[in-house]
């Protein structure tokens, strides 16, 4: 299985996991710390340490494991052909409000809504890949379906936005 993610992306989970490495040596000691409280069958400081490392050398692994398999794929560097397809942004059109929004196109792990990164994998990003300028993209909701014009396709890249 491949993770596909931009080159930010993957400098992203690469600092998440730097981070939760050196965490190590913190987590062990309040782990120490903890069972130098008395009783572990009912010592709560000692439980939370323990899932607490658990939980962190959990993410660790999934970070290893998605960096590992990463298909890494530079926007700059992408053939669209006038398609939406992966790391290219576009903006479209709420064929209901008329409110226009330019998002970009990335991998699950750097999706941010709210900085107009969306999942090529959310029904949205599903929507529009394939599409072209003057397209109708249709998202089915739970009570609903949406549909977006395409507006524009281009590259709008910057590897060090997070």
């Amino acid at each position: 299985m491949k993770f596909t993610m931009t080159p930010r992306g993957n400098r992203i989970l690469r600092e998440e996991l730097s981070k939760l490495k050196a965490m190590r040596p913190e987590l062990a000691n309040a782990i120490e710390v903890a069972r130098g409280h008395g009783d572990l069958s009912e010592n709560a400081d000692y439980d939370a340490a323990k899932e607490k490392s658990a939980m962190t050398e959990a993410r660790i692994s999934e970070l290893e494991a998605k960096i590992a398999m990463a298909e890494i794929i530079d926007p700059r560097k992408v053939n669209f052909n006038g398609r939406v397809v992966f790391g290219v942004s576009v903006t479209i059109c709420d064929m209901d409000t008329d409110e226009e929004k330019t998002l970009s196109i990335v991998g699950v792990d750097e999706a941010n809504v709210e900085k107009g990164l969306i999942s090529f994998e959310s029904p949205l990003g599903r929507a529009l890949v394939g599409k072209e300028v003057g397209d109708i993209a249709k998202v089915v909701l739970p009570n609903h379906e949406k549909e977006y014009e395409i507006l524009d396709i281009f590259i709008d890249y910057d590897d060090s936005e997070q």
